[in-house]
């Protein structure tokens, strides 16, 4: 069971937690994370990409010069794909490039990027993160006091709007509540911030 400092919003040690082994104590399966973030990333796609096929683009259907005798190359369309202005063959259409993996590997996947970050020494838990008012400075000075200067994952609860509202606009910070965690934003920040409160929740979320 990995055992991790709990610090106060100044980054002073207040004691020690264990976080939960079920989550936080797997063996990082690269693999299944690997196929979890491909999936996140297809599922994004907005997949709006469109071309137009010989039968789409503008021009006559008639055939610009007889078959034979003329010395040139037979031609039956001014749409034709080998023609500049033709078609285009085999052209992306709007489609969803989104597919699924079963709850269980992602569950496993998202156990694994959280216990690599655990093995990293990246997971900082904090005894209470709060501010006053949803303003943006707060926050920032916050994540400050805490040592926290690149990507930050911040997991707060339902009950911290302020949080959510202040770190819209503070880049580099995503901040997601225990149900929201997800494999792409876990493993493309650097740090992860937790409130001691909250650690019992994400056991239960996805244990």
């Amino acid at each position: 069971m990995p055992i991790v400092d709990v610090v106060d919003s100044k980054k002073k040690k207040v004691g020690t937690v264990d976080l939960p082994s079920e989550v936080f104590g797997c063996k990082p399966h690269v693999p299944l994370v690997h196929e979890a973030v491909v999936m996140q990333r297809a599922c994004d796609r907005q997949g709006t990409a469109s071309t137009l096929r010989r039968g789409e683009v503008s021009g006559s259907g008639k055939k610009p010069w007889k078959q034979k005798h003329t010395g040139r190359a037979r031609a039956g369309s001014l749409r034709s794909p080998v023609w500049r202005h033709g078609g285009t063959v085999f052209g992306p259409k709007p489609r969803s490039y989104a597919f699924g993996m079963p709850r269980k590997k992602y569950r496993a996947a998202l156990q694994s990027a959280l216990s690599a970050k655990a093995l990293e020494g990246n997971v900082v838990v904090v005894s209470d993160l709060t501010i006053n008012q949803a303003k943006t400075k707060l926050l920032a000075n916050a994540l400050t006091q805490l040592g926290i200067s690149g990507t930050a994952l911040l997991v707060v609860g339902d009950a911290n709007s302020h949080l959510v509202q202040a770190g819209r606009n503070l880049s580099g910070i995503t901040i997601l509540r225990p149900e929201e965690l997800n494999v792409y934003d876990v493993l493309r920040c650097h740090s992860l911030i937790i409130p001691q409160s909250e650690l019992n929740r994400v056991k239960e979320v996805w244990s």
